[in-house]
């Protein structure tokens, strides 16, 4: 059975983390990578190891999201494949929120992705092919106390998500969107040593993310959560 094939990978919110993990594995499948984010200064050495290329981009300006897009498609080429990765959260108790903080979380999480989505949209239809990926949390689900903003953002980014998918996927653009229900692991966030395998692992959701990629178009997912075995839920 024939899989679908990647040239060019977009991932938008590029960081350390799941961004990395995600750039490395698709770096080795042969795919060539493109990393977004507002500061790239600290992607220097991941751009090394994976032969990809930074651009700096604030995601919640029409204008930067679109100059992205002309920019990579120039340097690199027409993204095939496009991760949104990118999200925004202000914490503390509702009456004490800061109406622009509240603003700017919620453009971060799920206006940015409409943004990124869209110029995405508008390459892959041509062709009638490619993924769009979008990165949720538990708060995608579930509206936790004193993060009402993060809430707000990641509902909204599933919400598009699923609407996509619905009018997206008869057209050969595959999407898809995770609920990452637990904490990432990361050099500067570990496990406690008595609770071992506790935390996700960042190359094993990018294993994941790479398995949807992979499914044939007869049997598309689109949305898939991950957790730790002993996370509740």
């Amino acid at each position: 059975m024939e899989h679908p094939k990647y040239k060019i990978a977009l991932i938008v919110g590029a960081g350390e983390g799941l961004s990395a993990s995600l750039a490395r594995l698709l770096s080795a499948q042969g795919i060539r990578v493109a990393l977004a984010a507002r500061k790239i200064e600290k992607l220097g050495a991941l751009c090394g190891e994976t032969s990809a290329k930074a651009y700096a981009c604030n995601a919640t300006e029409p204008e930067e999201v679109e100059r992205l897009f002309g920019l990579v498609e120039r340097e690199i080429g027409t993204p095939d494949l496009v991760v949104y990765n990118a999200s925004g959260r202000t914490r503390g108790p509702f009456v004490d929120l800061v109406p622009a903080d509240v603003a700017n979380a919620i453009a971060v999480s799920a206006y940015g992705g409409f943004l990124v989505a869209q110029q995405a949209t508008r390459r892959m239809l041509p062709n009638k092919h490619g993924a769009i990926l979008f990165t949720g949390a538990s708060a995608s689900v579930k509206g936790y106390a004193q993060s009402a903003s993060f809430a707000m953002g990641k509902f909204a980014l599933r919400g598009l998500a699923q609407s996509l998918a619905r009018e997206l996927s008869p057209q050969g653009i595959h999407i898809a969107h995770f609920v990452i229900d637990g904490g990432i692991k990361s050099a500067a966030r570990t496990e406690a040593t008595d609770k071992p395998e506790s935390m996700l692992d960042p190359d094993a959701i990018a294993e994941s993310y790479w398995n949807v990629l992979q499914q044939p178009r007869s049997a598309w997912s689109w949305e898939l959560e991950l957790r730790p075995w002993v996370e509740k839920f």
